[in-house]
């Protein structure tokens, strides 16, 4: 199926050295796509070259950042599809830097777009969002109808990247649509601190024989997905989603996070857990349990999440073990 729909084909990968995007480069590859990545290298947010080793040699690699507005021209023009996942990745780190969170999720879409609409206006782009735009969650699972109240500057502004996409779809008829991405983990994410990779950072914590601290009684519930479930899922999107529409992903089961947890120690057999109170102020940005209602892309895509959480830390506690000084 994606080599008919990719190969040979022009493909954009934003952000292409981080976790899901190097990921997404590797199945573009292996179907025939001629890919070329943008990345701006920020070493906090994940983007790693070893990420794409095997494949350097059959990859464009620029670098460079999505608020370089000639860049960003240059490397979209004429291409077929685009993957738009470089940005800002931690609502601590918007809370913090409120003004990088804007330029990246909120400036650097508007220039993508812009890019699109006049340089590849037969495009069809996707845009990674988050599950943080609906805030607190009145009912699981859910919905992509769900009210959308961010608690997060992060989620505020992964909101506007998708009104973007709505109004660019209505006005000038880009095909654009974006996807709702809960709690990822998986081989190449980065592991060198705890903001953007909470189930990779678990991992290591256990390989290093730490405990591994749960907040409250850990019984919130959360939707982990693995990355191949993305990558098959973002896929499948663009080549068959509707303009400007926001799409839901989900592993189909909510985990607490002691269990969560516990199956951390299991695959690395080794570890310790640990209750710890919430934080101060930590409520404020706590969402309630999670558990995502995929039945909307499914429809359009036929898309299954395929990886239980079990297997899927299984295969990256393994990664890790064989590359381990890559990412420490």
């Amino acid at each position: 199926m994606f080599k008919r729909d990719f190969g040979g084909k022009k493909v954009l990968v934003t952000g292409g050295l981080g976790f899901i995007g190097s990921t997404l480069t590797h199945r573009l590859v292996e179907v025939g796509a001629r890919v070329s990545i943008l990345d701006a290298l920020l070493t906090p947010y994940g983007g790693n070259k070893f990420n794409i080793k095997e494949i350097e040699d059959r990859v464009e690699l620029v670098n460079g950042n999505i608020t370089d507005e000639e860049t960003v021209t240059e490397t979209v023009r004429g291409k077929d599809f685009i993957f738009h996942l470089a940005g800002q990745v931690g609502y601590l780190d918007a809370k913090e830097k409120p003004f990088v969170d804007l330029d990246f999720n909120g400036r650097g879409n508007l220039i993508v777009l812009e890019a699109v609409k006049e340089q590849a206006p037969g495009a069809r782009i996707l845009f990674s969002s988050s599950r943080m735009v609906y805030g607190k969650i009145k009912e699981v699972p859910v919905k992509e109808s769900h009210e959308t109240q961010p608690l997060s500057l992060y989620g505020i502004h992964k909101l506007l990247g998708e009104k973007y996409y709505a109004y660019y779809a209505h006005n000038f008829g880009v095909h654009g649509m974006s996807l709702r991405i809960p709690n990822p983990y998986g081989p190449r994410q980065q592991m060198k601190h705890s903001k953007y990779a909470i189930v990779g950072w678990f991992i290591r914590q256990a390989m290093e024989g730490k405990k591994i601290q749960i907040y409250g009684d850990g019984n919130q519930l959360r939707d982990y997905i693995y990355i191949d479930d993305i990558v098959e899922a973002m896929m499948r999107l663009i080549v068959a989603g509707q303009d400007g529409e926001a799409y839901n992903i989900g592993s189909g089961r909510g985990i607490t996070f002691t269990e969560m947890v516990d199956a951390v120690i299991e695959a690395v057999g080794q570890g310790e857990k640990e209750s710890v109170p919430w934080p101060e102020d930590y409520e404020k940005n706590e969402t309630g349990d999670y558990v995502a209602d995929t039945a909307k892309i499914k429809q359009v895509t036929h898309w299954e999440p395929g990886v239980s959480l079990e297997e899927g830390l299984r295969r990256t506690v393994a990664f890790y073990r064989q590359n381990k000084n890559e990412y420490w």
